[in-house]
């Protein structure tokens, strides 16, 4: 069963001409016809537990400068201890207006121009960004590729950190879809440790994990690991509330966690957003009933993108996603330089090119499938129509 009638994510939406970067193709120079399925935000709506909780707040119409109270970071804790295991402390807790946004305050705070800071690519391109755009020099430890799947070379990881000064994870890791084994990540921890280098970890994925795989906190894994380590989570990916602006970042170590205050107010930062506040506590506290409903959809979403490539695209090769809602597509066997430009304009669909994400992503394209099936399968044949 992959879902109840208590929540139709059959529902198709328009949402156009809603101040959606996703459905503004002209102003991103695409044309104007195609079906968008790259940024990474799904096509349901918010559950309604988030919806009702706004909307109570709005009626009550006085919109002033706000924090979070006790029963705010009482509902954070026990979501974490919960799903993870992982109880976290109010006096850790940092609200940003994102992940991005924190990352960029790690990488001021805690290193200096010129500084290495080690990535995993191909991954999320504003790790890049954060690392280019402050004057850092960018370190990548590329991500081995064998026989369909993702993993770390740790030698060329050791290496890079002996010349960082810091690290950014990203767990799960967007777009290859893995979830990183405990294993794994206590082997990149202990290499860190070794070497004194802070790790910001990217989470904001952590509750999109699919059947036989379990989502390991990286500051859970050890009290040593915790005191160097920056968890940057949201509720944004989860329940769809990018555009709420609202993250909540855990630092147990009061001495990193001075320094990434210090930068936070340096940007002119102060109080969080007031709907942030009031949609994560009500998203949190009530929505993770919807959200198991949400995880059954996306993995019957998964399986059609798997069934279609093998049965009508079968040059094209479908990265097991074990994590978040991007199917990761190989399509070197097609060998077309143009793959991006015929998909766009002959296809009229618009996903990722796979070069964006960095060493190792050409010949790869991103698809979000966190949409209605019968978009989904509009999308699909849409790329099918490109390629052939």
């Amino acid at each position: 069963m992959e879902g109840s009638a208590k929540f139709d994510f059959d529902r198709e939406i328009n949402r156009y001409d809603k101040y959606s970067i996703k459905y503004d193709p002209v102003s991103r120079g695409k044309p104007a016809d195609v079906l968008p399925m790259w940024v990474a935000d799904m096509d349901f709506p918010a559950p309604e537990c988030v919806t009702d909780a706004l909307a109570d707040y709005s009626n009550f119409g006085i919109f002033g400068y706000s924090e979070p109270d006790a029963a705010y970071h009482d509902v954070i804790g026990d979501w974490f201890l919960r799903r993870f295991g992982w109880q976290v402390q109010r006096e850790w807790t940092a609200i940003t207006p994102g992940v991005v946004n924190a990352i960029y305050i790690a990488v001021r705070a805690l290193t200096n121009p010129g500084d290495g800071v080690v990535i995993q690519q191909p991954v999320y391109y504003p790790f890049e960004s954060a690392v280019r755009h402050t004057g850092r020099k960018l370190l990548v430890n590329q991500l081995t590729y064998e026989d369909g799947r993702y993993g770390i070379d740790f030698a060329d990881f050791e290496e890079k950190i002996s010349r960082a000064k810091m690290f950014i994870l990203c767990s799960p890791h967007n777009p290859v879809g893995r979830v990183w084994m405990c294993e794994e990540l206590t082997r990149m921890g202990e290499i860190c440790k070794r070497y004194n280098v802070p790790v910001v970890a990217d989470e904001i994925w952590q509750d999109f994990v699919f059947e036989r795989h379990k989502h390991h906190v990286f500051s859970a894994i050890s009290p040593d690991f915790a005191d160097f380590t920056i968890t940057a989570t949201a509720p944004s990916k989860t329940f769809n509330l990018a555009g709420l602006q609202h993250a909540n970042i855990f630092i147990p170590n009061a001495k990193l966690r001075e320094k990434f205050m210090r930068e936070y107010i340096a940007c002119g930062l102060s109080q969080p957003s007031l709907m942030g506040l009031v949609s994560c506590k009500a998203a949190y506290e009530h929505g993770e009933t919807w959200l198991a409903e949400l995880l059954l959809y996306l993995a019957g979403n998964m399986r059609l993108v798997h069934e279609f490539f093998a049965e009508r695209v079968p040059k094209v090769r479908t990265i097991s996603a074990e994590g978040t809602y991007l199917a990761w597509l190989d399509c070197a066997a097609l060998e077309n330089e143009n793959l991006e430009s015929d998909i766009t304009h002959k296809g009229k669909l618009w996903i990722s090119d796979g070069a964006k994400f960095g060493v190792g992503g050409k010949n790869f394209m991103r698809i979000n499938v966190a949409c209605p099936r019968k978009t989904l399968k509009e999308g699909l044949d849409r790329f099918e129509s490109a390629v052939k």
